[in-house]
């Protein structure tokens, strides 16, 4: 059985983001907004949109092509942008599925070879500070879509 290391995330390779090379890390934090998001009957409400808070880091190398590519700027004003519009897009089932477009966004420059993203729900639960998803995802380990799908 493989086991999970900082070194060693899914059993092979190395984990480039590790502190073992150079990088720089463009991030948004605590972005708060607001959508129409949830499975539960009371996330259903028009009128009643679900705050939420977004975080995201995306990571650059330093030296090599990459960074060459990056230009000396990571705009995260497009996704700033994004989700300021996302009070007016169509009810979304899932926080994954906010998160995966995120991703998609991040990737769009090429410089960024990861990121971290994060969306949550902080009234959702009296009892929850709050509740959400996060991924990390390196440019390398997303499919390549074909020209025919």
């Amino acid at each position: 059985m493989k086991t999970l290391t900082a070194d060693n995330s899914r059993g092979g390779g190395s984990d480039p983001w590790n502190g073992s090379r150079d990088y720089i890390r463009v991030m948004l934090r605590d972005l708060v907004t607001e959508a129409h998001v949830g499975l539960h009957p009371w996330e259903r409400h028009r009128e009643r949109p679900t705050r939420l808070v977004v975080n995201i880091e995306m990571f650059a190398a330093l030296h090599g092509p990459a960074a060459e590519a990056a230009q000396g700027l990571i705009d995260y004003d497009p996704i700033r942008d994004e989700l300021k519009a996302w009070p007016s897009r169509p009810h979304t089932d899932l926080l994954e599925t906010l998160v995966d477009e995120l991703v998609g966004l991040c990737f769009r420059h090429p410089a960024v070879l990861a990121c971290r993203v994060s969306v949550m729900k902080p009234d959702i639960f009296n009892e929850a500070a709050a509740a959400g998803v996060e991924v990390y995802r390196r440019r390398e380990a997303i499919p390549v879509k074909s020209a025919a799908a």
